[in-house]
């Protein structure tokens, strides 16, 4: 059988170990306080669901190692860890330095890094989660952006199990709105992200694989400024230098309020343009699902329905498919592991058992 390397989003949010996540969760565990006090309020809910694994502190080496071994059982390879950057400190890496990293078993997964550079709000918080305002900000001055650089090269960049394409590490851009915004424009960023790649080339590396996250074909300021200069994230690819995009989420570019089989044929439409407009390579994404419910006190739309493991191993086959016709490298992203808030996650619960996580060893084989 064909390898592949499926690639899981982790939401590093499962553990009691980062001071600064206690205003939002005070009682201790991390954001499995929200998914313990999720509720049922509508119809089309398959609320509460509860982990079959328990609420388990994912910063602790045991619980990896017990969560590696499992993935790779089921065919997942690669996790990409969302990483943190705010107030000029690193936020949540407890769970990947200190649970994934201290894994004994943790070479046999690899894993990369996607810069959740997005500002952080108050929806981490249920009780005030659907409020406006910001709390930390995600973009960063060019002092901050080369800290950043040299501390992702330096700590995760060298391990050896850290995923590379064509030798070269990866690492993935969540928000390039906000980069541009704290670079300043967009020839200010490209200086900034060509200073990244001599930097990862003086660490012994042939070049840096730089991945954007797209949300559909949104329209950016390119200034970084508020100048009315837009443009898209199909001209910030190339202006910038991105080697590759894949998705984050399916919400992010199609209406999610529906039957995950009504989304999937929007989702290869959403690939097809892009494999024709982007002069760039696209990893197929396949998403889990999206409800973001257990985050508000009160019901919120969109909430996706029927995506049975049944219907994910659709959307997986799919992505197969897609890989195989377009891709050099076989690089899949999942959303995700764990992210229980928003009900898209592979690990066990108690409506599906190991469904989810058997759609995918069912589709591209286990690892081991």
């Amino acid at each position: 059988m064909k390898k592949y390397d499926i690639a899981a989003y982790i939401w590093p949010s499962y553990t009691g170990k980062e001071p600064r996540t206690l205003p939002f969760w005070p009682e201790g565990h991390g954001e499995w306080q929200t998914v313990l006090s999720a509720e049922k309020r509508c119809e089309e809910h398959i609320l509460p669901r509860r982990p079959l694994w328990g609420a388990q502190d994912e910063a602790d080496p045991a619980v990896m190692e017990f969560q590696i071994g499992e993935a790779l059982s089921h065919g997942v390879n690669v996790f990409i860890y969302d990483w943190y950057w705010y107030d000029r400190r690193p936020f949540l890496e407890q769970c990947l330095n200190e649970g994934f990293l201290g894994a004994p078993n943790n070479g046999k997964m690899k894993f990369y890094l996607m810069w959740a550079n997005h500002d952080a709000g108050f929806l981490w918080d249920k009780r005030i989660g659907d409020h406006g305002g910001t709390i930390w900000l995600g973009s960063q001055p060019r002092p901050e952006f080369e800290t950043v650089a040299h501390r992702v090269i330096e700590k995760y960049f060298t391990k050896p199990n850290y995923y590379k394409i064509n030798g070269c590490p990866v690492f993935m851009i969540y928000d390039v709105m906000n980069l541009m915004r704290g670079l300043g424009g967009v020839e200010k960023t490209r200086e900034a992200l060509g200073w990244f790649r001599e930097q990862v080339k003086a660490a012994g590396f042939p070049d840096l694989h730089l991945q954007l996250t797209i949300w559909g074909e949104h329209a950016v300021d390119v200034s970084g400024v508020d100048s009315g200069r837009t443009g898209s994230t199909r001209d910030i690819v190339p202006a910038l230098g991105f080697d590759s995009v894949t998705h984050y989420q399916f919400v992010h570019f199609v209406n999610c309020n529906r039957s995950y089989m009504e989304i999937l044929p929007d989702v290869k439409k959403e690939w097809e343009r892009i494999a024709a407009e982007y002069k760039v390579p696209y990893y197929p994404h396949v998403t889990v699902g999206w409800d973001n419910n257990p985050r508000f006190t009160h019901l919120v739309r969109p909430i996706m329905t029927d995506n049975t493991p049944e219907n994910f191993k659709k959307g997986l086959e799919m992505a197969r498919d897609w890989s195989d016709a377009h891709c050099d490298v076989p690089l899949i992203t999942v959303n995700s592991w764990n992210e229980w808030t928003e009900m898209s996650y592979l690990e066990p619960d108690d409506v599906y058992g190991t469904g989810y996580l058997d759609a995918i060893r069912d589709v591209f084989g286990p690892t081991e």
